[in-house]
């Protein structure tokens, strides 16, 4: 039981913290004009990097998924229905994997379309149109973010 009490924890840590770092430290550091010559290669590096980042919470929302329902199983001695901590994961999965799947792939496209985004005026529609999907990888990012602090909340609560 402890051990997948450790497997539903880490795997928050790993989704949540690396939320965190990305938004409050990666990106920052990589927009910085100080760091990088062009924010295209920051844009870049940080694009990459939230690839990988979903690639990882995809992995650590199943691995939750799978603990937390097993723990609950042996805790109780039966199937339960799904408690609050399962929606809030498949909610956080369903953004991830939108993300990942539909809005990062249009934003890479139309990056690898245009060339360096910034050099395309506001007005040209390619350029509105990477800026309404960033807006929305932000926006579902920040979502997820959200959901994740309340989940550890949850879950501290339910394994007490």
């Amino acid at each position: 039981m402890s051990f997948l009490r450790f497997l539903m924890v880490l795997s928050l840590v790993v989704w949540v913290g690396g939320v965190i770092f990305l938004a409050f430290v990666e990106a920052p550091t990589a927009f910085s004009p100080v760091l990088l010559p062009t924010r295209h290669m920051a844009g870049s590096i940080v694009g990459h990097s939230l690839d990988l980042l979903h690639s990882m919470a995809i992995v650590s929302g199943i691995i939750y998924l799978f603990a937390s329902m097993l723990y609950n199983r042996l805790a109780t001695g039966t199937a339960r229905p799904l408690a609050a901590r399962h929606l809030l994961i498949v909610l956080m999965l369903m953004l991830t994997m939108i993300s990942q799947f539909a809005i990062s792939p249009k934003m890479h496209a139309l990056r690898a379309e245009v060339g360096i985004i910034d050099n395309v005026p506001l007005d040209n529609p390619q350029r509105r149109e990477f800026d309404r999907l960033h807006v929305w990888s932000e926006k579902f990012e920040e979502a997820a973010l959200l959901l994740g602090l309340v989940t550890i909340y949850v879950t501290a609560q339910a394994l007490r």
